[in-house]
């Protein structure tokens, strides 16, 4: 592909020569000669610390948004340098082109917001297949190609695999495709040179801020969403969360609310429920779903909103809705012979155990008792915070691993009791194998009770020590 095909809405500092580029790298040992290699900041590696090196190769061009010794060699060796206002920029837009612009030949919808994006993204994506379309999904449990399942390892990929997942897509037929959208990825342009027909705002609560560090600077990576949309696409926001109406402010697509509590474009009410369901009010309609939950609730009228938008009938989106399934770990619910409900819910922030902890509470019969523990290298800050909420709702609560990575299980637990006084910790069981405090858990409960497992929900493994150990919530529960 030529330099002015690939350089296409790429801000440029200066003119660029025509030429034959045949591939795109971001990783310097991977560059063979031909390829344009982006000198992307990492957090510890700088690409443009090896430009010269990628020109020894043969590399044609490299990206990069300053001049250094480094580049300076890079020309001197023939290889054309360009520059650029902003490199993480410039891949996103890049990589679009590359690969045809694939965004602009689907109905992309994006989903962000601290809690709900798996399941809304998900249900979108049942409800149009069940319409008949050819549908592609991006997720943090999987990623699809209409009925092509496809390992995902980031909620949201970089911009180089985001770009070929969608030309995917594009050339298996998928007429919508469905994505979680991190804060992660918005901050660090992962998404850039992406053409969006619609977005959904779930929530905001505290999270990932080993990465972002306030919830400030959270806030701002999530708004830079919305105001990235078009005047054409849509922005469907959560009205009961107090950030939904911040979301829109400078955003010029057409705002559209939801809501369980105020007046909202879309507004629902929960009138029953129970572990099998919830009998809901939507839009003066009754439906039954098969979720449970006011979250669950919220999520269903996200994907209901966002149904409607893209032009889907009411009365239509409705009828799919009830038809769906909840998906894997999120409040998945395993009923034993003995009597007992366990339920494998994907629940990591204080926000997320504090919601699930209070739907069990207005439905359960006996007690609950609560599985959970904090990811070692992340925020240390809502680890005495998890503790609270799941002592506060259980009434027993065993602290236990999560992904420990490489911190001792043990250091986490004590964080994690930090935040109790001394009548808390008397509801409290420290078993640090999670294999044997979900056990455990399930040998303490009697007919009737509850066992929730949280922190884990889909994933099937545990990292510890840099290692990648297969482990599934649900395998040790059905194995009992």
């Amino acid at each position: 592909m030529k330099t002015s095909e690939l350089l296409k809405d790429v801000e440029l500092i200066g003119k660029v020569g025509e030429l034959e580029i045949n591939g795109i790298c971001v990783d310097s040992r991977k560059v063979e000669r031909g390829n344009m290699f982006i000198a992307m900041h990492g957090v510890s590696v700088d690409g443009q610390d090896f430009v010269a090196e990628v020109a020894e190769k043969g590399a044609s061009a490299v990206v990069v948004d300053r001049e250094d010794e480094q580049t300076r060699k890079c020309a001197e060796m023939g290889c054309c340098v360009i520059m650029v206002k902003d490199v993480r920029e410039a891949l996103g837009q890049i990589a679009s082109n590359w690969n045809g612009r694939p965004s602009e030949k689907v109905t992309l919808v994006g989903v962000t917001g601290t809690n709900g994006k798996t399941s809304i993204a998900t249900l979108l994506y049942q409800l149009f297949r069940k319409l008949g379309y050819k549908v592609g999904l991006l997720s943090t449990v999987v990623n699809y190609i209409d009925t092509e399942a496809v390992e995902s390892t980031h909620t949201t990929p970089d911009s180089l695999s985001l770009n070929a997942l969608l030309k995917r897509m594009v050339d298996a037929g998928c007429e919508y495709v469905f994505m979680e959208v991190s804060s992660h990825s918005i901050d660090q342009r992962r998404i850039a040179g992406l053409k969006y027909d619609g977005g959904i705002f779930t929530n905001l609560t505290r999270d990932h801020l080993d990465y972002h560090k306030t919830v400030e600077n959270y806030l701002k990576a999530k708004k830079r969403f919305f105001d990235d949309l078009g005047k054409a696409a849509f922005a469907v926001t959560n009205c009961d969360d107090k950030n939904g109406n911040v979301m829109l402010q400078n955003c010029e697509a057409r705002k559209r609310g939801y809501s369980l509590r105020t007046m909202a474009d879309y507004k629902g009410e929960i009138l029953e429920e129970s572990f099998d369901g919830m009998l809901m009010k939507i839009d003066g309609m009754e439906v039954m779903m098969p979720f449970v939950g006011r979250f669950n609730a919220q999520n269903v009228m996200a994907v209901y909103g966002a149904a409607v938008e893209l032009g889907v009938a009411k009365d239509e989106a409705l009828r799919i809705l009830s038809s769906l399934k909840a998906v894997c770990g999120r409040f998945e619910t395993i009923r034993k012979e003995n009597g007992v409900t366990a339920i494998v819910d994907y629940a990591h922030t204080p926000d997320a155990l504090e919601n699930v902890i209070r739907t069990i509470g207005e439905i359960k019969k006996g007690r609950l008792i609560t599985v959970c523990g904090c990811g070692g290298n992340r925020d240390k800050g809502k680890r005495p915070m998890m503790a609270r909420e799941a002592v506060k709702g259980s009434d027993v609560a065993v602290f236990t691993s999560d992904n420990p990575r490489d911190e001792e299980p043990e250091t986490i637990i004590d964080d994690m009791m930090a935040g109790l006084n001394d009548e808390e910790k008397k509801k409290v069981v420290r078993i640090a194998d999670r294999e044997a405090a979900i056990k455990s858990a399930m040998m303490m409960a009697r007919r009737g009770d509850v066992v929730l497992v949280a922190g884990k929900g889909h994933e099937d493994y545990q990292i510890v020590k840099g290692e990648k150990r297969h482990f599934s919530d649900q395998d040790i529960i059905l194995s009992l």
